[in-house]
C-alpha cells in the first residue's frame, strides 16, 4: 500500500493507493511525519486536489478502487460519482435511484463510510429539504467544499452595514 499526505485548505489529507488505484482519501490530524508523493498516482492525486481547491478542476481523472465496501455501499458510491460539480442531491433521491426508497439511512451510512473523500463527492449529498446534514468531517468542512464548488448557492453572505 502506498501512502502520502497533502496539507489541504480543509486540513491534512491522507492518500492511499493499492495496485495502481486510489483506495483512500481521508482527513487526518496533523501527521507526525508526513509523507509527500513526488511521483506516481499519489503525486497526481495531490496535483488534482490542489487544482480542485483552487477552482481549476471540476472532475477528477484518477483510477479508483472502491472494492472494500459492501455491494450496496459500492452502488451508493457509484451514484455519488454521477453528481455533477456544483450540484447537490439528497439521500432519499439516491435511495430512489437505487430502487430502494426506504434505504435513506443506509445511503447515509454508505456516505459516512466513503473511503475516498472529495473525489467520491459525498459532500454533495444534503437533506431533501435542502439542509446540510451529516458529514463525517463536520458540517463546516462540508460547507467549505460546497462553497468551493458553488459559491453563489453556498457562499458566505456579506452584510450591508
Amino acid at each position: 500500500m502506498e501512502l502520502a499526505h497533502y496539507n489541504s485548505p480543509i486540513g491534512w489529507l491522507e492518500l492511499s493507493a493499492r495496485n495502481g488505484r486510489l483506495v483512500r482519501v481521508r482527513k487526518v490530524d496533523d501527521p507526525a511525519s508526513p509523507v509527500f508523493a513526488k511521483e506516481g498516482l499519489l503525486a497526481e492525486t495531490t496535483r488534482q486536489l490542489i487544482d480542485y481547491f483552487n477552482r481549476r478542476r471540476k472532475d477528477f481523472e484518477l483510477p479508483l478502487d472502491l472494492s472494500d465496501g459492501t455491494p450496496f455501499y459500492q452502488s451508493v458510491w457509484q451514484e455519488l460519482l454521477k453528481i455533477p460539480y456544483g450540484h447537490t442531491t439528497s439521500y432519499s433521491a439516491i435511495a430512489k435511484t437505487l430502487g430502494q426508497p426506504d434505504a435513506v439511512r443506509a445511503v447515509g451510512m454508505a456516505n459516512r463510510n466513503n473511503p475516498i473523500a472529495i473525489i467520491v463527492p459525498c459532500h454533495r449529498v444534503i437533506a431533501k429539504n435542502g439542509d446540510l446534514q451529516g458529514y463525517f468531517y463536520g458540517l463546516d468542512v462540508k460547507m467549505q467544499l460546497l462553497q468551493i464548488e458553488n459559491p453563489m448557492s453556498f457562499g458566505e453572505q456579506g452584510t450591508l452595514f
